[in-house]
């Protein structure tokens, strides 16, 4: 008969896992030599979202004819868009939005999105995060950003507020992932750490000064980020909209992250396109009061971050028959914060005529997703070559950020 000391924490197979997992993707480098770093916030709208609905080309009525039922009035009726310009306006539902629209601190880029024509899920989510459309078999591009400045490396320098770690952000830099800041890792009592603790108190070798260093991270997240927390400026997050509030948490207890991925599902809108009350029109509303809480919340220190929104894939342009729009090729992307030229619509416009489609049903991709992700890769993060970056990639700048390049470092 087996029995185990009681004084001894014991790890269930789950929490070795995430705790390994930790230890080896959350292991911390050197620290900052400086504080007021550049910050790049990633959203991943995981499912695809439908960029008709969020940014409506109410100019052009074929939109009405591809959408009898579905379609987004147009300004001045009700329940109509918001109008941006005479060809574009925005969800009702993100309505918090407009005021970043109107005060040039958020950019839409418009029929973006992959080149690669998948309408697979795993493929499109695979091939966004690789950086190379096609390829699933590469690192993430962020990691290899991270990997490509070194030089920069610090405690929490890249997270992702989740359980696990996004492809995105997979490969030999290390990668810090925290669920809630405010919790113990692992276990309530914190048994997790206390197991490593004696694990690796004797050893001496590169593994176990990377656990303690890990070990050291975590508690420091615990003690300046744990606890309850307000947010500045009466800024109110939606309840699904917590991981970015967790982030804020984060950056303003004194973390110098650099990069941060966050994931939020629920774009892919089969059904439930209809009406103002609509599952698409509330998850809409969700993003559109979670990036203007995250904006208020941070005030000053928008100046220094970035927060881009990324789909795999956009909507078919007519709707289906259950109510909604199946799998299609161009969406629409959201660049809010320090820096940004906003207060415009990039991109060209492909048109909605049939002979203008993607496959004879999608919206074109003209802008792709890497353009938006090479400039502010150049531009916010000051990382000029983006050969390692973006492979085989021939970056043209769109011109998102304001002055000659480097000028708003």
């Amino acid at each position: 008969m087996t029995t185990h000391d009681s004084r001894k924490p014991h790890l269930n197979r789950r929490q070795l896992l995430q705790a390994s997992t930790l230890l080896l993707l959350g292991a911390p480098g050197r620290a900052a030599s400086a504080p007021g770093k550049k910050t790049l916030v990633c959203l991943y709208l995981r499912g695809g979202m439908d960029g008709l609905s969020a940014v409506v080309p109410y100019g052009e009525s074929r939109y009405y004819d591809a959408r009898p039922s579905i379609a987004v009035p147009e300004p001045g009726k009700k329940h109509g868009c918001l109008a941006l310009d005479q060809r574009f306006g925005l969800h009702p539902s993100l309505e918090r939005l407009l005021p970043l629209y109107q005060s040039k601190q958020l950019a839409l880029v418009h029929a973006a999105g992959s080149p690669h024509g998948t309408r697979s899920h795993f493929e499109a989510q695979d091939y966004l995060q690789t950086g190379v459309p096609g390829n699933a078999a590469l690192n993430g591009w962020l990691n290899r950003y991270l990997a490509e400045t070194p030089e920069r490396e610090r405690p929490l320098r890249a997270i992702t507020v989740s359980a696990q770690v996004p492809r995105a952000l997979q490969g030999p830099a290390p990668v810090f992932a925290v669920s809630d800041p405010a919790q113990r890792i692992g276990s309530a009592d914190g048994s997790v750490e206390l197991a490593f603790q004696r694990l690796y108190a004797n050893r001496d070798d590169g593994l176990s000064k990377s656990a303690r260093s890990t070990l050291d991270t975590i508690d420091r997240v615990h003690r300046l980020a744990g606890g309850p927390y307000t947010p500045s400026n009466g800024a109110q997050y939606p309840a699904p909209g917590e991981r970015l509030m967790q982030l804020a948490r984060l950056l303003k207890a004194g973390f110098e992250i650099e990069v941060a991925w966050l994931d939020f599902g629920g774009w892919d809108s089969h059904v439930g396109q209809r009406g103002h009350r609509s599952d698409l029109a509330k998850t809409l509303r969700t993003l559109g009061d979670t990036l203007a809480a995250f904006h208020t919340d941070m005030g000053e220190a928008m100046k220094d971050m970035v927060v881009v929104t990324m789909t795999e894939f956009g909507r078919t342009v007519a709707e289906n028959g259950t109510g909604g729009t199946d799998h299609g090729h161009g969406g629409v992307m959201f660049v809010l914060g320090g820096g940004v030229r906003g207060g415009r619509i990039y991109g060209e416009w492909p048109g909605l005529a049939k002979k203008q489609l993607y496959s004879g049903r999608d919206l074109e991709v003209t802008t792709d997703y890497r353009r938006v992700l090479g400039d502010i890769v150049q531009d916010h993060l000051a990382l000029r070559d983006l050969e390692t970056v973006l492979p085989g990639y021939g970056h043209r700048r769109l011109g998102l950020f304001k002055g000659p390049p480097g000028s708003w470092q």
